[in-house]
């Protein structure tokens, strides 16, 4: 009786240890993930990092009023890290804007493990094919300790997690577009934007001060898609809106003109 009573302690104690095991399985879908309810916050802009030069920097000081790109991400990542910055750079430089002189761009490491040799072989890939580009003192490529990137990715609302087995980081592929007072204005999802996203949400988050009057008037023809991360042409909605109309008014024209047919029958 003893020995089945131990068994069944041992047994009971091997569902407990797989149940846990099974609880702590890794998602990567819940670990990273992005919250829009922080588009308009201020960012926190006291984080200390450190630039590709090797030098010490306070993030907020890097903004200067302009507008800035910033890409959430960690240089030495296998997957679409590097993806992400060849797309944004492929997309800036077929911009009328110019980088330095109308915004800039920033991206940060939130892997703490990174250092500015990291960032460094990061800026030597990207001015294999962007050497102009990549040569901008505008651009800045950041690493720093755990609790500065953590508190920059917490107030842009983006939300990355360490797999320990795996040993790389669950995370989401997206620009964030601030203003020139810090303010994250929108984001860019994924790989799939295009160069007239980038040029719109650059716009707006000049709030009037980055455009001629032409692109100013492009932001009343199109609008940003929070599902999506790109901006649609309201042209196109008001035209699919007026075509509907016009059918729905020529469909009621004929049921009129078919009712007073009949009615003037004898």
């Amino acid at each position: 009786m003893n020995r089945e009573r131990v068994w069944r302690v041992l047994a009971l104690l091997w569902l407990i240890a797989v149940q846990h095991s099974a609880a702590q399985t890794f998602d990567p879908f819940s670990a990273a993930a992005i919250d829009t309810a922080q588009v308009g916050q201020r960012l926190a802009l006291d984080g200390q990092f450190t630039d590709h030069h090797g030098r010490s920097v306070r993030f907020g000081d890097l903004l200067g009023g302009r507008p800035t790109l910033l890409v959430p991400l960690y240089y030495r990542c296998p997957n679409v890290c590097g993806a992400a910055l060849s797309t944004l750079f492929s997309q800036l430089a077929i911009q009328p804007y110019r980088l330095g002189r109308d915004f800039q761009v920033i991206a940060f490491s939130f892997d703490p493990r990174e250092d500015s040799h990291a960032a460094r072989e990061e800026l030597a890939r990207l001015s294999q094919r962007w050497p102009s580009l990549a040569a901008e003192p505008a651009l800045h490529l950041l690493t720093g300790d755990a609790d500065a990137g953590q508190a920059l990715a917490h107030s842009l609302g983006f939300s990355y997690r360490f797999d320990e087995q795996q040993q790389q980081y669950a995370h989401s592929s997206a620009v964030a577009v601030l203003t020139g007072d810090g303010r994250l204005s929108r984001w860019l999802y994924g790989l799939g934007y295009q160069a007239s996203d980038v040029r719109l949400a650059l716009t707006e988050a000049g709030q009037g001060k980055l455009g001629a009057f032409k692109e100013q008037l492009l932001l009343l023809c199109y609008h940003y898609d929070p599902q999506s991360g790109t901006y649609s042409s309201r042209i196109m909605v008001l035209l699919q809106v007026a075509g509907l109309v016009t059918v729905s008014v020529l469909g009621l024209f004929i049921v009129l003109a078919l009712c007073r047919d009949r009615r003037g029958q004898p």
